[in-house]
């Protein structure tokens, strides 16, 4: 850990839930199966953020398979793994081992086509993948990508105990691996000892969501069931959030500067434009994808 011992940050009022969402089991790549958390239904309420998945199962045939090669334009994959390991391939010549722990931040850009294999043939494997909008401006920029090792994440720790791994954003004081000056996402990862609270200051006109993959929380006298979203409302009266552990607790606290722009997806291509959208299907038949 870095910092050890933090105060926590001072919210005056924090945000309270506008509801709660259960995830929709799917399948997705060749046939892993994963929780959808955020789908499509959700892009404009929580933009800039456009999907976010969970995964986990200690059966190998849930994961096994993997995600053959695959193309994407016009937005970030951000891959937590919990546990386990992954292996990325990419079109540019690219590749990595994602290990527990660790975060690879992909910017697809004008395209990319990539795979991700699970690199086990037993045990659990665990973690996340959260889709971030691109900018009209930035959509057919050039990929980028980057893998963080567990270590290479900075953390912290408050007062209360709270753990704090900050993977975008700015938290307490400690900036985290990537940052956004356009979306300003913010992305923490935060365990919680029972009866402990976690204060975060979010602007106001940010939209914000936390996902409980562990234990019980609680944010303004409401509860937040395990495998459960919470979407927190948007006042200006509110400058943060206040979240308490009802029991030990682990989640993703994730919030964004929305875009405010047009959204228009196709399965791995997130554009402004139906025309866009062609152009994208036109450009990958044509190999000018990458």
């Amino acid at each position: 850990m870095e910092n050890i011992g933090l105060p926590s940050e001072s919210v005056r009022r924090s945000r309270t839930i506008e509801r709660i969402v259960a995830g929709q089991a799917t399948s997705d790549g060749a046939g892993v199966q994963l929780t959808r958390v955020l789908n499509q239904s959700l892009q404009h309420r929580l933009d800039p953020f456009l999907m976010l998945d969970a995964f986990g199962s200690d059966n190998p045939g849930d994961y096994i398979a993997g995600f053959p090669d695959h193309p994407h334009r016009g937005f970030e994959t951000i891959t937590y793994m919990i546990t386990g390991k992954m292996r990325h391939r990419d079109s540019a010549g690219h590749e990595g081992l994602l290990e527990s722990g660790g975060v690879q931040w992909m910017t697809a850009g004008r395209g990319v086509i990539h795979s991700e294999i699970p690199e086990q043939e037993k045990g659990v494997m665990e973690g996340f993948q959260l889709w971030l909008n691109l900018p009209n401006q930035d959509k057919m920029a050039p990929p980028w990508y980057r893998d963080f090792s567990a270590a290479d994440l900075p953390r912290f720790v408050t007062q209360e105990g709270v753990a704090v791994t900050v993977i975008a954003g700015e938290s307490h004081g400690v900036t985290g691996a990537v940052t956004r000056e356009r979306t300003n996402p913010l992305y923490l990862d935060l365990q919680l000892p029972e009866g402990t609270h976690f204060k975060q200051q979010l602007p106001a006109d940010d939209n914000a969501f936390l996902y409980a993959y562990r234990g019980t929380l609680e944010i303004v006298g409401t509860p937040v069931p395990v495998q459960r979203m919470a979407i927190l409302e948007n006042s200006p009266e509110t400058d943060g959030v206040d979240i308490k552990a009802l029991t030990s607790a682990r989640l993703l606290l994730i919030a964004g500067r929305p875009l405010h722009e047009p959204i228009v997806q196709y399965g791995p291509f997130v554009m402004n434009t139906r025309e866009e959208i062609y152009q994208a299907f036109e450009d990958m038949k044509e190999g000018r994808l990458v």
